[in-house]
């Protein structure tokens, strides 16, 4: 045998090997992450002369609003897209690294636009000039995270005055400085007995009175801390957290808290924290992460994963079922309500097959359903949705319970998605932001 023969021979297998770990760390780094792809941006320098803080007539200070129904309080939309949107500014850089996604949308009060992102050891805060792009502060605290779907925050930021509350994946809850993003106070719910679900925290805070509310699961299913001074408050109940965003909820002139987790719906008392009633609704992986949503007495819930939905009745505090079906069977896209009627998507997140459906809300009945565009999320606007599909593109629908009647639409609003565009769409003061992964893109939306 040759001696080039024999080297191959001794040499190959252990190249193999080589190529077989390193292939092996790659797909642990990237284990259900989703790659960052297309154009990326190193963090650039903040201002050095920060602008005063301002508030805008149609602001977005939390998830899902500031009713946190999916509608904005803008006004004077246009409707004409023949010629596409303008942009006025994106950004590239809210996740840096290979794999360090991050889900969370941003909100946005006047001048001030705040988003949570990642790098390889720390969450990320970045607070933005809504008006023109620019960074005015930014801020960072190490925090351990999985890959699963990437370490990244999931959870939506919360604006209160002139703080802002920030919550990680790996469970911790920061409350900044408007202005300047100074850190006033930050806590860990594992600290106080949470514990962290299967895909991470993922429910973004509430604010009500004194308090900032966050599902912590474990011994903490749902905890209360001082908004002010990050005081625990109290904690409540024990079991797995979900992924939806708790509401409040008045019945008669009272409010109560509103806890989507993993197996039931529960209504708290906010005064302490207690449960004073639930209805059960276990979802496969404990995935209950759509919003639940409030009309008059009724709560509509809908999970994935071929669950379905339900209304529930409340009467003086009690829960009673109303209805129950797989009319809707959305995996973490919220429905919003239109005139008495449900428009939103059912199906899962991952599959651009799912369908776009108006339900009565009170009865159930399914008024039509189509494939026409791809499972998304949607916001509610000036009399028309917003949808934003999973692909990257944008769809102008105008409500109607008759008939799915698309308006406009543009293609590629998003450009260079290659896995899934998550990220709830924000429309603010006659904006419109996107968010896939490290890209931020703002639109104009006024006539």
């Amino acid at each position: 045998m040759k001696l080039h023969h024999k080297i191959i021979i001794i040499v190959a297998p252990i190249f193999l090997v080589i190529l077989l770990l390193f292939g092996y760390k790659v797909y642990k780094i990237v284990k259900r992450a989703e790659l960052l792809t297309g154009k990326k941006e190193s963090i650039p320098q903040s201002l050095t002369k920060l602008p005063a803080l301002t508030k805008g007539t149609s602001d977005w200070p939390n998830w899902r609003g500031p009713n946190m129904n999916g509608k904005s309080d803008f006004t004077g939309l246009n409707t004409d897209w023949t010629k596409g949107l303008d942009k006025i500014w994106e950004v590239n850089y809210l996740c840096q690294g290979l794999a360090n996604s991050s889900w969370s949308a941003p909100v946005v009060q006047g001048n001030r636009l705040v988003v949570t992102g990642r790098d390889n050891n720390n969450d990320l805060v970045f607070c933005i000039d809504a008006d023109n792009g620019k960074l005015i502060w930014y801020k960072s605290y190490k925090a351990e995270a999985q890959t699963s779907h990437g370490p990244g925050p999931r959870a939506t930021p919360y604006i209160d005055n002139n703080r802002v509350y920030t919550f990680g994946r790996s469970g911790d809850l920061a409350c900044w400085m408007l202005e300047d993003g100074k850190l006033l106070w930050k806590k860990n719910v594992k600290d106080i007995g949470g514990e962290e679900p299967m895909w991470g925290y993922s429910t973004s805070p509430v604010v009500f009175d004194n308090k900032v509310i966050i599902q912590g699961g474990g011994k903490a299913l749902v905890v209360a801390y001082d908004k002010i001074t990050g005081d625990l408050v109290w904690k409540s109940m024990e079991g797995n957290a979900g992924y939806a965003a708790s509401v409040i909820m008045n019945i008669e002139n009272d409010p109560k808290l509103l806890v989507f987790h993993a197996k039931a719906l529960s209504l708290i008392n906010l005064t302490d924290g207690k449960e004073i009633s639930s209805t059960s609704w276990p979802t496969q992986y404990g995935v209950n992460a759509t919003t639940p949503l409030i009309n008059n007495n009724n709560i509509f819930i809908t999970s994935g994963y071929k669950r379905g939905c339900e209304v529930i009745e409340v009467n003086k505090n009690k829960f009673s079922v109303k209805w129950k079906s797989d009319v809707i069977a959305s995996q973490h896209s919220d429905p919003i309500l239109i005139d008495g009627f449900l428009y939103g998507y059912s199906g899962e997140s991952s599959r651009p097959d799912g369908k776009f459906k108006c339900i009565e809300m009170e009865t159930g009945k399914e008024m039509w359903s189509t494939g026409e565009i791809s499972w998304g999320t949607i916001i509610y606007a000036d009399g028309y949705f917003i949808c934003f599909d999973i692909k990257g593109n944008l769809y102008l629908v105008k409500p109607d319970t008759h008939k799915f009647e698309k308006i406009a639409e543009l293609k590629n609003a998003m450009e260079g998605v290659t896995s899934h565009a998550w990220t709830s769409p924000v429309i603010a003061n006659g904006r419109l932001y996107l968010r896939y992964l490290q890209h931020l893109v703002c639109y104009n939306l006024k006539k």
